[in-house]
């Protein structure tokens, strides 16, 4: 069975509840928004960890999306990775480095927030203000993903392959690094100041694909 038959998801553009505003706005934008589907869920259950254990999800068949912010000087960059949630973003060190950064650290909640236009923990690639980098790591693009809607109550599941595609989308090996927990798209981030997002709209440009330096 499909990861979306098994959320009983259905085309995204049939359920414009369940969407974000910018989410929605960017699918009617793309001629890719029949590869998405959406399925509604349980808001309280939103964040990863909670998601995939009662929705007989894997870690692996579950991207996560972080905003983080990289500083040089009086220059800050918002930039986006997305990576499986059976791993963690290389943020302090790959990250900083592609930004060219001095430091680079996860958003706090509320300006990932206002920022996206989408609640805390729906965060997705989809979306998001044009012009962020959109770090991706390589085994996200390898298979279909569940992902934030913008909203709570809903999850997105697409193509991971159309994420790596999406405008200022970087494949970037090594993103990703290993953990021995589900990695959660918000819980966890707020007790040690992360925040979540992502995006950009589905399109079809190729992404680079870059080693890590």
């Amino acid at each position: 069975m499909t990861l979306a038959a098994r959320l009983a998801a259905v085309p995204a553009l049939t359920r414009p509840d369940l969407l974000a505003p910018p989410v929605l706005a960017a699918l009617r934008a793309s001629a890719d928004a029949d590869q998405v589907a959406v399925a509604e869920i349980d808001p309280a259950l939103a964040d990863t960890a909670s998601f995939c254990a009662h929705y007989g999800v894997g870690a692996e068949e579950s991207a996560n999306c972080v905003v983080v912010a990289g500083r040089r000087g009086q220059t800050t960059t918002m930039a986006a990775c997305v990576v499986l949630a059976s791993t963690r973003a290389d943020v302090n060190g790959l990250v900083r480095r592609h930004l060219g950064a001095r430091k680079a650290s996860f958003a706090p909640m509320e300006e990932a927030v206002a920022l996206t236009g989408m609640e805390y923990g729906g965060i997705t690639p989809i979306g998001l203000p044009q012009g962020w980098p959109i770090l991706v790591d390589p085994a996200v693009t390898t298979r279909d993903v569940v992902i934030g809607s913008g909203v709570r109550r809903s999850k997105l599941v697409v193509p991971g392959a159309l994420l790596g595609r999406l405008p200022g989308a970087v494949v970037l090996d090594g993103l990703g690094q290993p953990t021995d927990r589900p990695e959660s798209s918000s819980a966890d981030h707020a007790e040690d100041g992360d925040g979540v997002a992502f995006g950009a709209r589905i399109h079809t440009n190729r992404a680079s694909r870059v080693a890590p330096d």
